[in-house]
């Protein structure tokens, strides 16, 4: 059996409820990766412009913020 045939046959046991799992993980394995940096680079750039951003916390001050310890996890 090639490994075609036996992608399409696992396919056929997915559950319905689990499809969409499936159709995100071969979307990010097909994914052309300068497509992905161009995505990527829009939406920082949308944030960067947003004028309802907010303020911008590091992970250590969010981290102190929590009560959370880095160096612990």
């Amino acid at each position: 059996m090639s490994e075609i045939e036996m992608a399409r046959q696992l396919l056929d046991n997915v559950p319905v409820s689990k499809l969409g799992y499936v159709i995100a993980y071969l979307q990010g394995i097909t994914a052309d990766e300068a497509s992905d940096d161009r995505f990527c680079e829009k939406l920082l750039n949308d944030y960067r412009n947003d004028p309802e951003r907010g303020e911008y916390v590091s992970f250590e001050e969010m981290a102190k913020m929590s009560g959370v310890d880095i160096n612990g996890l």
